[in-house]
């Protein structure tokens, strides 16, 4: 029981409601950013591109272009979708031999056995080659409507600001401070001389910003020479030394090489409505799985009864464990089993879902003096015992956690949604999905109602709103329960946020405890 916090207030988020386009991001800046692109004529890519940049701007520990993530587009004409897939891999040098197994389990997001000097967390060879500055070039090239540099000029204009760091900010880095620490630029930029966490006064006098100066000026060379900037030129050349310089095995053709891909999405006909998701590397495929196991289930009320809770319980525990077993790039071909989101709806109902990640919070922790950027954690996705679907491996691909996925209900609503937090995504998605599809909930409603967490292996987090009667069976029923608060921290849930269209009105809402999180309509 948390003693000190009060119990009795309660918080609500409103969703956004408008005839116009919409962005829901875990920003309200880079909301800002987004809906200005469609106020100016953009459509929903383009103000996808834009909060994307923002993003790993004014939300840096998230995502970033030194992270990849995945896009699912679905026109407002087009009966299908399509994802772009910037998901990261391995480089080509990496040898298993630089991650030794060690006794213990790892204390970070996944629940691997500990390697040697933690080196599949933290530093160099953390680091798999980034796809962020590809899928969002990708997009544009082939949706895109406004000029590329029109769209990533608003991440410059608030790298040359500089970070703002205000309560929720402070926060974060006094988190992450002990292996911010550890690196230099890392040091420089999130922390005081004397190894604090920056922090800003108490008043509105006084406030202090991060300098994000060299990320300012990373982000103009790709505002104006596009995507090829960041691997093929001085750009790639400057990370590939300041990684090798740290002990990674980083070539400069692992940069030349990467490419983003645009593929259909994955179909699912469930009970009568539509859903389109990622198909491969990512928790696309175990949310299938989640629902063919839901198909002959029938909610026991307009809400979900503890019955239905303990049914999700079993689902998404089931699809889970299938996952793990059989999920991998092995040879770099898919076995056959197949945290930051944002959503847009533009004007005319183009939808848009994006998940985009340096895996860690802060990633590896480690920011490159050459350029500013804050590189991603991608390997630790990779499992560092040997013999596995998903074990560590030279140029493999990475087995993401990433969940954006898009809805149309029988009645005909649209929706858009996915969240950030590592393994609690999915169940969250899944969750989310069935309110929205079997129970008939608008976006508010599903957003406020309560739900439980099922990413870990022996217990269930289960939010404690819920009512007595509910988490007194759920304890019967379950082997493990736990009753936590839905908080702005720790993150005991996943943090999503979710679109509709319904007719021709756009809604938006986004997590209601997320401090930064908002949406932001592009009426003027």
């Amino acid at each position: 029981m948390s003693r000190a916090a009060s119990q009795s207030f309660q918080v609500r988020k409103p969703a956004i409601k408008t005839e116009k386009g919409l962005v829901a991001s875990q920003n309200r800046i880079a909301s800002e950013i987004g809906a200005d692109v469609l106020r100016k004529g953009g459509n929903a890519i383009d103000a996808a591109i834009a909060t994307s940049f923002a993003l790993g701007v004014v939300e840096p520990w998230m995502s970033g272009i030194g992270g990849g993530g995945y896009m699912i587009i679905r026109r407002a004409d087009d009966k299908g979708a399509q994802v772009v897939d910037f998901g990261m891999r391995a480089p080509s040098g990496l040898m298993v031999e630089d991650y030794p197994v060690m006794d213990g389990t790892a204390s970070d997001l996944f629940p691997w056995p500990v390697v040697k000097d933690d080196a599949n967390v933290f530093g160099a060879r953390s680091v798999a080659i980034p796809g962020q500055v590809a899928g969002m070039a990708k997009a544009h090239e082939a949706f895109g409507s406004m000029p590329w540099a029109d769209l990533v000029a608003p991440a410059v204009i608030e790298a040359e600001e500089g970070l703002l760091v205000d309560w929720y900010a402070q926060l974060i880095l006094a988190g992450a401070a002990k292996g911010l620490a550890k690196f230099p630029a890392s040091r420089k930029t999130y922390l005081d001389d004397d190894g604090f966490p920056k922090a800003s006064a108490w008043t509105a006098l006084g406030q202090t910003r991060c300098d994000q100066s060299a990320l300012a000026t990373t982000l103009a060379s790709i505002a104006s020479q596009g995507a090829a900037a960041f691997y093929r030129g001085d750009i790639a050349r400057n990370i590939v030394k300041d990684l090798q310089s740290a002990g990674g095995r980083h070539l400069l053709e692992d940069f030349q090489n990467y490419e983003a891909t645009i593929v259909p999405a994955s179909e699912f006909d469930y009970k009568g409505h539509r859903v389109f998701g990622t198909p491969e590397m990512t928790a696309g495929p175990t949310l299938v799985r989640v629902l063919q196991l839901l198909e002959g289930w029938t909610p026991g009320g307009s809400k979900p009864t503890a019955e239905d809770l303990v049914t999700f319980d079993r689902a998404i525990r089931q699809a889970n464990q299938e996952r793990f077993a059989t999920m991998g790039d092995v040879a770099n071909e898919l076995v056959p089993s197949c945290t930051t989101h944002f959503n847009v709806v533009d004007e005319d109902g183009t939808m848009v879902a994006v998940t985009q990640t340096l895996l860690s919070i802060f990633g590896s922790r480690m920011t490159l003096p050459g350029s500013g950027i804050l590189m991603n954690n991608g390997i630790m996705w990779f499992d560092p015992e040997p013999g596995k679907p998903n074990s560590i491996g030279a140029s493999k691909r990475c087995l993401a956690n990433m969940c954006p996925t898009l809805l149309e209900r029988a009645d005909g609503a649209r929706f858009g949604l996915g969240a950030a937090g590592g393994r609690k995504i999915m169940p969250a998605v899944a969750q989310l999905t069935s309110y929205l599809l079997d129970y008939g909930m608008d976006a508010d409603t599903a957003m406020h109602e309560p739900r439980i967490d099922v990413s870990l292996a022996e217990t269930t987090i289960a939010d404690n709103t819920l009512p007595d009667s509910i988490l007194d069976a759920l304890k019967l029923k379950l082997p493990s329960v736990t009753a936590a608060p839905r908080t702005t921290y720790p993150y005991n849930f996943a943090c999503p946020s979710v679109v509709e269209r319904n007719k021709s009105t756009n809604f938006g809402t986004t997590e209601i405890m997320a401090h930064w999180a908002d949406t932001v309509s592009a009426e003027t």
